[in-house]
């Protein structure tokens, strides 16, 4: 059997098949000759020069060396892999991991796909210090192939044409997460370039299915693979370099995240003709269930690592905010300083409480016909160490009817304890990004989103959360958004960064 495989121009004519069934490793292994080397070459790198620095992104004042070179040509990767459609569902990244694969392969890295469901794979490479792998001190740097889905009708240029405009690189990845995944090649490449005498093994892994968690995700992947990338260390997405007012404000480094729940709302009634209104109207009931639940806020409680973050965002805030962080623990002023601060942030409200959100409505079949039932779901973000029995008996006391029924979806996220910020590699990160960036100070930091470490916390390995790149909240905000995009500056200052910081903890001084 021939399968054609088609990436942004690229044909590649398969005929490795074993028992009717693609080997992608043969083929990969095949490729790096030839075709792979094509696949990586076939999309036009990036060929607008970014400029030196920008807002709140300081040159380059360590003495570790400049990899603006390389940079360059992780633009070029980064524009590539925008232009592979990896929207999730249904993500199909194998085709995004052949020309990761391809990449490598160009570099003389031996690359192996690991395939996880059809048309899904991740894609891992080593450099290995010695013969002896030694898992507990390897380094694992992780990004993910899929994106979340677009409404392109809502965005300025097309989201999948990594499109260079005014300083930026836009595109449906650009942040989450493909701009780390072209950061971690330019690492992973520019060690084998500079033939670094490395002091443990440094791996590749690019992920499949991180945005819905299903049958193709990093579970998945460690349940059959662990051994291909098991490691002592991390560095992954989920913190971020925050700007405010033109310059860095502070590094956020994520070292534990919430757990990710659903709840679904059931309201039943009796179907009818919608000429006569009934009071025991599905929709009615839930739309009143949902109010509640819209107004409803969860008591705050600090966790250990929320309690580090604003004990070291206190100074750096305003007098008036700062006065206010410092007071949410205190007897006489707790209560209303809690509310102050949550109203001034939606990311401090988040960290400070559970959270939970009404995200998909669904009632009814026909304009004239009352609907026998109706339902709403909530998308709830537990702190670790909380329940979801708790929650769910908090909601059911607040909604009170007997119409509504609240019942907890399957596949609910595990808490994974935080990591170490007393490790090496913690040290070093918080170390060079303060001197990377004007001394602004380095937190740590709770994420309110989901990411692939907390798997690999749960398997004792001490992630850390990072997207070095310098970011406003007008370009965070995009991320899962529209027009979603990445300053070039602040892509070539992250790379930099990155490499500093694998360097520092990786290679043999």
């Amino acid at each position: 059997m021939k399968q054609n495989v088609y990436c942004g121009g690229w044909v590649a004519a398969n005929r490795y098949e074993e028992d009717g069934l693609v080997n992608w490793n043969r083929m990969v292994q095949s490729m790096a000759g030839a075709a792979a080397l094509a696949m990586a070459a076939s999309f036009p790198m990036a060929a607008q020069v970014s400029p030196a620095g920008g807002p709140g992104i300081p040159g380059n004042p360590s003495p570790m060396g400049s990899t603006s070179a390389m940079t360059k040509e992780a633009e070029g990767w980064l524009t590539d892999l925008i232009k592979i459609n990896t929207t999730n569902p249904p993500g199909n990244e194998q085709i995004a991991a052949m020309y990761v694969a391809g990449v490598l392969a160009k570099e003389g890295i031996k690359a192996e796909l690991l395939d996880l469901t059809p048309g899904r794979s991740a894609v891992v490479a080593r450099l290995q210090r010695s013969a002896m792998a030694e898992s507990s001190r390897a380094l694992l740097l992780v990004a993910h192939l899929d994106t979340v889905p677009v409404d392109k009708s809502r965005w300025s240029v097309d989201p999948f044409g990594g499109v260079i405009k005014d300083g930026y690189i836009y595109g449906r990845g650009a942040i989450d997460d493909k701009g780390m995944l072209a950061a971690n090649l330019a690492v992973f490449i520019e060690l084998k370039r500079s033939m670094a005498h490395l002091n443990r093994d440094v791996i590749f892994l690019a992920t499949a299915d991180e945005e819905t968690g299903g049958d193709a995700s990093m579970r998945m992947l460690i349940a059959g693979h662990w051994d291909k990338f098991a490691a002592g260390f991390a560095i992954n997405e989920g913190g971020n370099v925050f700007v405010n007012k033109g310059k860095v404000h502070y590094t956020g480094v994520q070292v534990s995240e919430k757990v990710a729940a659903n709840i679904a709302v059931i309201a039943r009634g009796t179907s009818g003709h919608a000429s006569q209104p009934t009071k025991d109207n599905p929709v009615i009931h839930l739309a009143a269930a949902v109010e509640k639940i819209g107004n409803y806020s969860a008591p705050v409680h600090f966790t250990s690592i929320v309690r580090r973050y604003f004990e070291g965002l206190a100074p750096l805030e305003d007098d008036e905010i700062g006065k206010w962080i410092r007071s949410m623990e205190t007897s006489d002023r707790g209560e209303h300083a809690q509310r102050v601060i949550s109203d001034a942030s939606p990311l401090w409200n988040s960290m400070l409480r559970d959270t939970i959100a009404p995200t998909v409505l669904t009632a009814g079949f026909a304009n004239n016909v009352i609907p026998p039932e109706a339902r709403a779901n909530l998308n709830v973000r537990l702190l670790p160490g909380d329940t979801i029995d708790v929650v769910l008996n908090d909601l059911n006391k607040l909604v009170n009817d007997p119409q509504v029924r609240l019942e907890v979806q399957p596949n609910a996220g595990l808490a994974a304890p935080p990591s170490s910020l007393e490790s090496d590699l913690y040290g070093l990160i918080t170390k060079v990004v303060t001197q990377e960036f004007g001394g602004a100070p380095a937190l740590p930091f709770q994420s309110t989103w989901l990411t692939d470490s907390a798997q690999l916390r749960l398997h004792s390995v001490q992630a850390y959360g990072l997207v070095p790149f310098p970011l406003a909240q007008e370009d965070l905000k995009r991320m899962h958004g529209d027009d979603e995009r990445i300053p070039l500056a602040a892509f070539d200052k992250g790379v930099d960064v990155l490499v500093k910081i694998v360097k520092g903890f990786a290679v043999a001084h």
